[in-house]
């Protein structure tokens, strides 16, 4: 069963002669290293350099393994850093222990390498992954022929071994190792199981597990179902709350992994519980925090739109008075007058402007709009339409493609389109017919990893803007998609700041990326990534 039972473990274990030279290994214990030892003829430490928790490197004379070789001891178990052949490093945990030979001499030593890394992570990142348990162990196999002396060998070496694991089992104190017989009641109990659980091993022992589980649990015969389910599949996983022995409850997860006999008949399980209510914890705060914040975003917005929309009414009314006096007594008003009233009536222009884009950038923000198939020629043909007029007074000359249909939301690619477009010939260069140039590509390639936000294992539908513009300075790609940004004079060219960043917000929309590109007097590129 101790053999069986370290198949499962999902801890990194290894032994070495009296020398310090490896003489066996699990699985684990190569994925932990990065590489795998030559047996017999490489020390523990190989090629593995070793830290102190604080970065020091740590002399391999002063390693725990190394110390207890030498016959010194080690106070307890001390976390190390290991540092594999690739520069990675791995926060292990190290219980070396001695073993000896018949006549009481040290024969070599076995340690048990708890990998800490994924905890230390999960307490920043509030994210952890479950630990396989995979082990290997050496099978010993009857072979036909072999002399009574090589079999007694075997057989001491088998019992040694399984006097190690036990030992090893025994002694883990983040893992609560167990093990049941098939109806489900324990037969053994290690210190892990005492440290999570509160029970001692005299008053657990001979006790069915339901015993861990709140009465909800029990009634839906939860324990039951797991033990059926290994029973079937070789093994079960399941998170949920524990009951202690003082009444207390934390979040276990727990694997229960069926045992078998030769003849492939299940003899029992081990039971492997680890106590994540820490991570359970921070998780449900998030949850909770996440859901605060998108409530008070929604409200947010909701409160501006409200706003914007409110203040549309005042400004119509100051255009609308505005215009009549300018129309009617404000002919007789003196030069500095009549200019103060254009400017008023500039300004109210100006504001009303802003709170549409306002608006837009608000609509586009909040509201969850249904995708259906988007014809995006037949939306360049629109846009081009509404620019008619600019497009026929500056002589703009546009180039354009056949384009994708996409699935997308309609009205925002309207807003996209014509937003670029526009911007294209707003920002026209004065001694250069405007040339704008429409194309597209797709692409099975995966993206770069500076397109932030893009998923890199998807394809992409490329649509690119190019213009022959004024342009703008290269360090300015990312500036100029915040909002109300503006990289050049109102008074020369118009506008409130919102559209580009009302670009960006429609490509997220749409689970994609927008970047620019652009050179001073050369003109702008703008590449739109869209998913297929």
């Amino acid at each position: 069963m101790y053999h069986e039972l370290m198949e499962n473990l999902p801890v990194a274990i290894y032994t070495t002669d009296a020398n310090g030279y490896v003489s066996s290994y699990n699985q684990e214990a190569v994925m932990l290293w990065g590489r795998e030892p030559e047996i017999g003829k490489e020390l523990w430490c190989g090629s593995w350099k070793i830290y102190n928790t604080d970065g020091s490197l740590l002399p391999l004379d002063n390693c725990p393994m190394a110390i207890i070789l030498k016959g010194g001891k080690t106070e307890g178990a001390s976390r190390i850093i290991i540092e594999r052949p690739n520069g990675t490093r791995r926060y292990v945990k190290p219980y070396p222990s001695l073993f000896y030979d018949e006549q009481g001499k040290v024969a070599g030593a076995i340690n048990m390498l708890i990998d800490l890394t994924d905890l230390l992570e999960s307490e920043q990142a509030l994210y952890e992954n479950h630990q396989r348990l995979e082990v290997l162990t050496t099978n010993l196999e009857n072979k036909a022929g072999e002399s009574a002396a090589e079999m007694a060998q075997k057989s001491y070496q088998l019992k040694n071994s399984e006097e190690r694991y036990h030992k090893m089992v025994d002694e883990v104190e983040d893992y609560a190792i167990i093990m049941i017989d098939q109806d489900g009641f324990i037969q053994n109990w290690n210190k892990g199981a005492e440290k999570i659980k509160g029970y001692k091993e005299a008053e657990i022992l001979g006790k069915h597990f339901r015993i861990f589980y709140l009465q909800e649990d029990q009634q839906k015969k939860v324990p039951e179902r797991l033990i059926q389910s290994a029973r079937k599949m070789g093994r079960s996983d399941y998170e949920g709350w524990r009951v202690r022995k003082n009444g207390t409850t934390f979040w276990g997860s727990i694997v229960l992994t069926a045992l078998h006999d030769e003849q492939g008949e299940v003899i029992g399980f081990t039971k492997v519980t680890r106590d994540l209510t820490e991570r359970k914890t921070f998780e449900d705060k998030l949850k909770q925090y996440t859901r605060e914040l998108e409530t008070r975003n929604a409200e947010l917005q909701q409160f501006a739109y409200a706003v914007a929309h409110d203040m549309k009414e005042p400004l119509r009314k100051i255009s609308y008075y505005t215009s009549a006096i300018s129309g009617g007594a404000g002919r007789l008003l003196p030069v500095k007058e009549k200019n103060y009233l254009e400017r008023s009536a500039n300004a109210a222009i100006r504001m009303q402007t802003f709170i549409e884009d306002l608006l837009a950038y608000t609509w586009v923000s909040g509201k969850a709009s249904c995708f259906e198939q988007v014809n995006l020629n037949i939306i360049l043909e629109e846009a081009l339409v509404l620019h008619e007029e600019t497009i026929k007074q500056t002589n703009a000359v546009i180039e354009t493609c056949l384009l994708p249909v996409i699935s997308g939301i309609p009205f925002q690619m309207r807003q996209l389109m014509n937003n670029l477009i526009g911007n294209a010939l707003k920002y026209h260069h004065p001694e250069h017919v405007p040339y704008i140039q429409i194309s597209y590509n797709n692409t099975d390639n995966v993206l770069s990893s500076e397109n932030n936000g893009i998923d890199n294992l998807k394809r992409y539908h490329i649509i690119t803007i190019q213009d022959n513009g004024i342009g703008f300075e290269p360090e300015y790609g990312e500036k100029i998609f915040e909002i109300f940004e503006r990289l050049h004079g109102k008074e020369f060219y118009p506008g409130t700041g919102i559209g580009l960043a009302l670009c960006r917000k429609i490509a997220e929309n749409h689970k994609g990326l927008i970047k620019a590109q652009g050179m001073p007097g050369q003109g702008a590129v703008f590449i739109i990534y869209l998913p297929r």
